[in-house]
């Protein structure tokens, strides 16, 4: 697949979703280049802002298989990653896989599950596989995981701890929409759209598996020079000096960054990154990667305001 045919698949596949998903233009685009960049994100937005019809329409679509779990303080490991049952003739246990074994999983309100739990789908991000009695079961190379939080809401939620935040490929912010995108939405659903039927959804196989995996060869082939190689280096690492934050993105970062920069350029139809690629995502590629100081949280001090400082200050490579 070449950049040009590549970049002309995702704007179709843009626009049909963001016809279902009004008003999260940058959202849709930044769910679809998760995708293609092979990695996982973390939705945030107040109830009611689209994040789980979000990724429900970018499945079909994509026509990958798509499962919910919904989060919650009793689930267990096993109920998301499977469990060994004895087997008919009582010679040992059979796995019989667990909601994880999809393509897109959402995994919704992933902050009211304990750590515990939390951390079965660490393994599964990171090696694409289940451990089980000592047994390693791979997951499909399309594994995708997109989990949802809510950022107001405290009580009877689990913080994330940093090592699972480490793991999403961004960290990706649904506003409300504006006044005449929500025009939009209500005369959808005048016009018999309803999120919990597909059938209304209108968005019809645009790709397919083989297509998701022709667009992330396409992305790993995308160009970057050495100066942008530095440009990112240079960009995470001054999260790791300033004066706000006690802790930095790490080196998983800088290979996040590089990885969406590659998925943007693509998006565009180049067959090289360049600098604005890596600006236009750096705050979702970090956001969740940084943890600020007490007193200047107080102050008001944001994660997204650190980047923009940083990006104001870092040379761009010409």
């Amino acid at each position: 697949m070449t950049p040009a045919e590549a970049g002309a698949l995702l704007g179709r596949m843009e626009e049909a979703v963001a016809k279902v998903v009004i008003g999260q233009e940058d959202a849709v685009r930044q769910v679809l280049l998760t995708a293609v960049a092979g990695g996982h994100a973390l939705l945030e937005g107040v109830p009611g802002t689209a994040k789980t019809l979000l990724v429900r329409v970018a499945s079909r679509a994509l026509a990958c298989t798509f499962t919910r779990i919904q989060f919650t303080p009793d689930l267990m490991p096993a109920d998301i990653t499977g469990i060994g049952i004895p087997d008919a003739r009582g010679e040992g246990f059979q796995f019989r896989r667990g909601p994880v074994f999809t393509d897109f999983l959402l995994a919704d309100e992933i902050n009211r599950a304990p750590a515990k739990t939390q951390a079965a789908l660490l393994e599964a991000m990171q090696e694409r596989r289940v451990t089980s009695d000592g047994v390693r079961h791979p997951l499909g190379d399309l594994f995708t995981v997109f989990a949802t939080q809510n950022p107001v809401e405290f009580e009877g939620t689990y913080r994330l701890p940093e090592a699972e935040l480490d793991r999403f490929l961004v960290k990706i912010r649904l506003d409300y929409p504006e006044p005449e995108d929500e025009d939009r939405v209500l005369d959808l659903h005048r016009r018999g759209f309803d999120a919990d039927r597909e059938e209304t959804f209108g968005v019809e196989r645009l790709a397919g598996p083989e297509d998701l995996r022709a667009l992330r060869a396409a992305a790993r082939a995308v160009r970057v020079e050495d100066r942008l190689l530095v440009y990112i280096r240079s960009v995470v690492g001054a999260t790791r000096k300033a004066a706000s934050v006690s802790l930095g993105a790490g080196p998983r970062g800088s290979v996040a960054l590089l990885r969406i920069a590659q998925a943007a350029a693509l998006r565009e139809g180049r067959d090289f990154a360049a600098p604005d690629d890596v600006k236009a995502f750096a705050a979702p590629v970090l956001r969740h990667r940084l943890v600020l100081q007490p007193e200047y949280e107080m102050e008001g001090a944001t994660p997204d305001a650190v980047v923009e400082e940083i990006l104001r200050k870092v040379e761009v490579p010409r």
